[in-house]
């Protein structure tokens, strides 16, 4: 699947990923290929994808994220790689 990732300030990410964890306001929660369609609120925490290059960890602090057709767009008021 792919993946979108940015805030206001900067694109953070773009490219494949095999599995997305996200901090949803009610806890994590995890996208994987062909996954339903889906919109959610995010909250403060690490979002965490994995790619062929490896495993990334990002800081967010609240934002949204879509689903839809393999497609994964983050959008986060901000965001730190640690």
């Amino acid at each position: 699947m792919t993946l979108d990732i940015l805030t206001p300030e900067k694109k953070l990410y773009s490219g494949d990923a095999t599995l997305v964890q996200l901090p949803g306001v009610d806890g994590l929660f995890e996208i994987l290929n062909n996954h339903a369609p889906i919109i959610s609120a995010l909250g403060n925490g690490v979002l965490k994808f994995k790619s062929n290059t490896g495993e990334t960890n990002i800081k967010i602090s609240g934002g949204f994220v879509e689903c839809l057709n393999n497609k994964v767009i983050v959008c986060a008021e901000s965001g730190t790689v640690i």
